[in-house]
């Protein structure tokens, strides 16, 4: 087979390890794929190490989107010298930051690649072009919905929902009082002491997040093992307690199902940094500004209104920086964004599954013939992109063979392209 006729397909790396976990893989030996990490993530650290890297503003000045893009431009246009293909066309792939990455590099670089998939990528999640309340109301009605089966028998959630949103006004309550911040430290077996009711509520908030996002139909292991359905697991829970339990000690019970499904862990840590967040929090202080805010009436967590002066303070605080919210939006867009990608995009694939909470800062519907939304009801995120099992279900296969469709028709058109040039 020529070199020549290769077909790159890149996948960008993310937060997570810096390598995204791509399940897609191509089945034609003219097809090569590669997965390359994001800078400051994973392995890929300037500086040589991590420590130098994160050591201060200047230091963390090169991670930003931007810069992330220009170089994978750098390393697509030597991979491609490299092989002799300077030819052939290239498609990207990215899941959540990653999928913003493949979506901005299409628009940005159009001539270095292609096409896009851009699975679970929240492009939209900035200033104030989504309601502010999206995020906290797609992870609340996942809940909300919660159904699982016992013996055969289906059963709704009775209280699963309803535990989790009488709990903070438990916990803030608890906190107050002489010695509250230990009992609560007690209650959910944590390491150390605990601060503020403030910091349990991020670890609880945390988790509920993580849980709408990886409601995958079969095991995984994400930051931890995780078994099939795990808002059904957290549900059954907190439901299966006893009546009269304590309704923190039925929190604890199902939020374990995401902590410790293992039985493993003794105690927990609220403030423990999962894989890649500092570089995460870095961004979000920089450029990665997305507002979001929670409302106690259509969520089921407590009245939290977005404040970008005490967001600022605490990125002042951690960074020595200054926020700038409006720059991903200048950049690369976001505002009237159908009639922008209307007009200049083309050959991206937004995919999103509604249960995931970043599909609502997405695309969702096509916007022309080759900027395309695929939007499944049960998708969890980026499950698209995760490895293909025998157990699949049928809207997943069929998800997965319309995105092979797509991509198999901007090869063909550009192949098809470039013949027609040769003929002049």
């Amino acid at each position: 087979m020529p070199l020549h006729s290769l077909v790159p397909f890149v996948a960008l790396g993310s937060v997570r390890h810096g390598v995204p976990r791509l399940g897609f893989k191509p089945q034609d030996d003219s097809v090569r794929l590669g997965t390359y990490p994001h800078q400051y993530y994973g392995k890929s650290m300037p500086y040589g190490s991590k420590d130098e890297a994160y050591k201060n503003a200047s230091t963390l000045a090169h991670l930003t989107a931007g810069q992330a893009l220009a170089g994978y431009a750098l390393l697509i246009t030597d991979l491609k010298r490299n092989l002799s293909a300077e030819a052939s066309p290239v498609i990207l792939f990215g899941g959540s930051y990653g999928g913003m990455l493949a979506a901005w590099m299409r628009l940005k670089y159009p001539h270095i690649a292609i096409g896009a998939l851009a699975s679970s990528a929240p492009v939209l999640q900035f200033e104030d072009i989504v309601p502010l309340e999206t995020y906290y109301n797609i992870v609340s009605n996942d809940f909300r919905v919660c159904k699982y089966s016992v013996s055969l028998i289906s059963f709704q959630s009775t209280s699963c929902f309803d535990t989790i949103k009488k709990s903070w006004d438990v916990i803030s309550s608890v906190g107050r009082k002489v010695n509250g911040l230990d009992h609560l430290a007690k209650t959910f077996r944590l390491c150390g002491k605990l601060r503020s009711s403030d910091d349990l509520y991020n670890w609880l908030e945390s988790a509920y997040s993580y849980l709408a996002m990886v409601d995958y139909p079969y095991p995984v292991e994400y930051e931890m093992p995780l078994p099939a359905h795990p808002i059904k697991e957290v549900c059954k829970a907190i439901d299966d307690s006893a009546d009269g339990t304590y309704v923190l000690d039925r929190i604890f019970k199902g939020v374990s199902v995401y902590y410790n499904y293992t039985g493993k862990a003794d105690c927990f840590e609220v403030d423990e940094d999962l894989d890649g967040m500092d570089g995460w929090d870095w961004q979000a202080c920089t450029e990665m500004v997305m507002p979001m805010s929670s409302d106690k009436n259509s969520s089921m967590f407590p009245e939290r209104a977005y404040n970008y002066t005490s967001y600022a303070e605490e990125c002042l605080n951690k960074f020595d920086v200054m926020p700038r919210p409006t720059w991903i939006t200048t950049e690369f867009g976001g505002h009237d964004y159908k009639s922008v990608l209307g007009t200049f995009g083309s050959n991206i694939i937004f995919s999103n599954g509604l249960l995931d909470p970043w599909s609502g800062g997405s695309v969702l519907e096509n916007i022309s013939d080759s900027v395309v939304a695929l939007v499944t009801e049960k998708g969890a995120h980026h499950l698209d992109l995760r490895g293909a099992t025998t157990d699949d279900l049928d809207w997943l296969v069929a998800q997965r063979a319309s995105e092979v469709k797509l991509i198999k028709g901007w090869i063909d058109d550009y192949y098809m392209a470039k013949k027609a040039v040769f003929k002049m």
